[in-house]
């Protein structure tokens, strides 16, 4: 029999039909890496628990990847083996497929697409594939009666999606966000902590394992940026389109930067941040000064945190783990104990699976104070130069520090800028007109005030 029976009004899947409360739920586990071991390890650690919870065993019978020889350890010989992922979705003994490939396209977007048409439940860990095409697996999980859930695809083990869709249904969310990506808090943490510049933290961060080989998906802030795409659209009861959303990474901070925040009071973090304004949706992620007293603030190393702000509720914030092993696994086996139980809920939280993706509005629309910091000529002159630009454009100063030159052979000193509140617009206009001065010898840096 179907496990799943629809939605008279809407389709989606909501209950589980009675079967035997002994019957295990069969899982399918395509993708077996860290996390895929990880929550093999946790079913068998936890299986009594699970049970008890579940109101019936959840039982692992296939699994696919690539390689069959690679110690994994877990113990995988007992199980179906698939190479072709393809294969296990089509298993008839499989009643729910785990998507632990990753990427948004291949052979992940495949597997995860082929079992919702299938009609049979998901279980996905993977941001970047919810990100780009939320709108198309939440109307295929409407139409097929098949559940999609997704609790490890945001902060790891913090239960950011259950937050967000259902502990603040009730609420009419304003804002949603936070530290949504472990490996830059780690750097720009070590950087403050230590004086060290990028480079050499991003070096040491690979050789402990916390930034991959290639880190730009993290450090370039596309990591966080899926991750907001998915809390805005479960915030606002619709899909976000991702390539709305704006992206700063976090090179171009330096250990000077470091510097001079902490002589303003502030800390440096990279925050997603998506809020609902008059002109639109805000969706954007970019480094921020958070004043250094403020709970933000305050998550250091490889931790996330996610803030949501409500009418009625206020502001809350939870903190966590954000990857791994350990807590990924975990966020995956709830949502595995939630379809056991027959708890399901339509992918975006709205009973409807026709919603376009919804559009961010231009960065230049919003408002905010600003830290700018340039590399000027140590001569006379030049913090006039720079005045009469930022009077030109409407933008008011709050507050200037500079560094004396090192030496007197050094032609160029650094020069911090904070401004008060103005538009995003006339800041851009600003900055363009303060890099084309010839006392100016790089283009500057630009790095958001948040209350937080």
């Amino acid at each position: 029999p179907s496990l799943f029976q629809p939605s008279p009004k809407t389709g989606v899947c909501c209950t589980v039909t009675s079967c035997s409360s002994s019957s295990p739920l069969r899982l399918g586990i395509a993708g077996l890496g860290t996390v895929g071991a990880g929550v093999i390890r946790l079913l068998r650690a936890n299986a009594d628990l699970l049970s008890a919870r579940a109101g019936r065993p959840l039982e692992v019978v296939a699994v696919s990847a690539r390689d069959r020889t690679r110690d994994r350890g877990v113990d995988v010989s007992t199980l179906r083996w698939y190479e072709n992922a393809a294969d296990l979705v089509s298993d008839p003994d499989v009643d729910v497929v785990v998507e632990l490939i990753g990427g948004a396209e291949g052979t992940a977007r495949a597997v995860v697409e082929a079992a919702l048409k299938a009609g049979k439940p998901v279980v996905t860990a993977n941001k970047a594939l919810l990100a780009l095409h939320g709108s198309t697996l939440a109307q295929l999980s409407a139409a097929n009666n098949a559940p999609l859930l997704f609790e490890a695809a945001v902060a790891g083990g913090i239960p950011a999606i259950k937050t967000v869709r259902e502990g603040l249904a009730a609420d009419r969310l304003l804002r949603v966000g936070g530290i949504l990506n472990g490996t830059c808090n780690y750097i720009l943490t070590v950087m403050r902590e230590t004086g060290k510049d990028f480079a050499t933290v991003l070096k040491d961060a690979q050789d402990l394992g916390y930034a991959e080989a290639d880190p730009s998906t993290d450090v370039d802030g596309l990591d966080a940026a899926h991750k907001l795409t998915i809390l805005a659209g479960l915030a606002f009861g619709q899909p976000v389109a991702f390539d709305s959303v704006h992206v700063e990474g976090i090179r171009r901070i330096g250990a000077i930067d470091q510097t001079f925040a902490r002589a303003l009071g502030y800390r440096i973090k990279l925050l997603g941040l998506a809020s609902m304004t008059d002109a639109g949706l805000q969706a954007r992620v970019t480094p921020c000064l958070v004043p250094q007293n403020a709970p933000l603030a305050q998550v250091d190393g490889v931790f996330n945190a996610v803030v949501a702000e409500g009418e009625f509720v206020g502001r809350i914030m939870i903190e966590g783990r954000g990857a791994g092993a350990g807590p990924t696994a975990s966020a995956v086996t709830a949502d595995l104990v939630d379809i056991a139980r027959g708890h399901t809920i339509a992918v975006w939280g709205v009973q409807t699976s026709t919603q376009p993706a919804l559009r961010a509005c231009p960065l230049s629309s919003g408002q905010g104070a600003f830290y700018l910091r340039l590399m000027v000529e140590d001569r006379p002159g030049v913090i006039a130069d720079i005045s009469a630009v930022l009077r030109d454009c409407g933008v008011s100063l709050r507050s200037m520090l500079q560094h004396p030159a090192e030496n007197d052979s050094t032609p160029y000193v650094p020069l911090v800028l904070v401004t008060h509140q103005t538009s995003e617009a006339a800041m851009q206009d600003a900055v363009a007109r303060i890099d084309a001065l010839s006392v100016v010898t790089d283009s500057t840096v630009v790095i958001r005030i948040e209350a937080a």
